[in-house]
């Protein structure tokens, strides 16, 4: 049944959602699967069930999460007026003209290998790390232990907070490393970091580090280093002549590069996406088709684009569906074998698109969620069912960016 829901604020509203079971962590030894808090916090009530919300941030700053079990609403708090927002699934790390400001959902699962626990906490806005220019985030699967690094374009300067301590209320800094400015990344992986490198103002390469800043000796040249990911295999990092995927072997950080298969011409992925932890994931490869990078077998695959495409994300089930979101904004469901269009709703998202309101599209175990800021709403969609809309939020305000939370 589709349903259509004003979002308002409750007071005193608990925030309890539904979620998929979120996936895991980059490389066996990185996990933290061994840790005898599994994914506890002091003061978090532990519950069966996992959670999910859309946890959003409007164009003046407002911060609400969604419960979407109960379909109430919480008024976290406000940021400033935000330019881009990450998300590692508990916390928003969203770009402001200062730096990046950090919202926790209160919300997350611990993923245990072969069982998840499942956690709740008042959420709260944790305050800022200032930095000068746009701010590249990387996360981990795992929000209360290993690191979350912070590339600052203009300054350039290379920043690791201790993830662990977020999970606290705290902002801590593990290291800041002044580098030439330039559009780079630092990559948690376990207890070290990649960090790129640059000359004359271009990413060249990659340096390992441990948590306090120390080089390890580890560097792998990288042209160009654009997008990166965690899945349960690794973290990877994209470059110009393909990937490189790091993962923490005992002691050691490893990296091992998947090169673009000989002779393309396509253009490299900039970004990449899936539902979180999934080995698969894609990127878009210009307007020339669409990068899946299977990071278990260590290969890509070029698929064509049926139509003009804005983004698209790897769900990786048993039947490898893709979702993608096409420029005249519906959202289409592609077979991940061959590309074709399985599936695909109506142009939800038009408006926004025309408008450049960034719609957000995120694909968990059982659903999609869409943003259309312009629009005011949010939708659910069960895109293993020829993507029905199975629920509406209208919002009193723009979402400018929303994360599923929870996971």
């Amino acid at each position: 049944m589709r349903s259509r829901i004003t979002l308002f604020a409750l007071t005193g509203a608990l925030i309890v959602s539904l979620a998929a079971c979120a996936p895991g962590s980059a490389g066996p030894s990185s996990s933290g699967s061994s840790d005898a808090g599994h994914g506890a916090v002091a003061g978090a009530e532990e519950v069966a069930e996992p959670q999910l919300g859309l946890t959003s941030i409007d164009s003046d700053g407002a911060v609400r999460h969604l419960d979407l079990l109960d379909e109430s609403v919480t008024d976290i708090g406000e940021v400033s007026s935000p330019s881009a927002l990450t998300t590692d699934g508990r916390y928003l790390f969203a770009q402001t003209d200062d730096g990046i400001e950090i919202v926790d959902s209160g919300v997350w699962t611990w993923d245990h290998v072969d069982h998840f626990h499942y956690y709740r906490a008042d959420p709260a806005v944790l305050g800022s790390v200032p930095g000068d220019g746009t701010a590249a985030v990387a996360t981990t699967n795992l929000s209360t232990t290993g690191g979350t690094g912070i590339s600052f374009a203009d300054s350039g300067d290379a920043v690791l907070l201790d993830t662990q301590a977020l999970s606290k209320g705290e902002i801590r800094e593990l290291f800041r490393i002044e580098r030439e400015p330039h559009e780079g990344l630092v990559v948690p992986v376990g207890s070290f970091a990649l960090v790129t490198e640059a000359s004359d103002g271009v990413g060249t390469s990659v340096r390992g580090y441990t948590a306090d800043g120390e080089a390890t000796g580890l560097a792998e040249p990288c042209m160009a280093p654009a997008g990166t990911i965690t899945t349960r295999v690794g973290a990877v990092i994209g470059c110009q002549d393909g990937a490189l995927l790091a993962h923490v072997d005992g002691d050691d950080l490893r990296v091992e590069r998947i090169p673009y298969p000989a002779g393309t011409t396509a253009p490299p992925a900039q970004s990449f996406d899936n539902r979180e932890g999934r080995p698969t994931v894609a990127g878009l490869a210009g307007s020339e088709g669409i990068w899946m990078l299977d990071t278990r077998a260590r290969s890509w695959t070029l698929l064509p684009s049926p139509t003009p495409l804005v983004h698209v994300t790897a769900v990786d089930d048993e039947e490898g569906h893709l979702l993608a979101l096409a420029q005249d904004g519906r959202v289409l469901v592609l077979n991940g074998d061959d590309g074709s269009t399985l599936a695909e709703t109506a142009p939800l998202v038009a408006e926004s698109l025309s408008s450049d309101s960034a719609p957000t599209l995120i694909a968990d175990q059982h659903r999609a969620y869409l943003s259309a800021p312009a629009e005011h709403l949010l939708y659910e969609i069960d895109y293993a069912d020829a993507a029905r809309i199975a629920r509406t939020f209208e919002t009193a305000t723009e979402p400018a960016f929303v994360a599923e939370t929870g996971r």
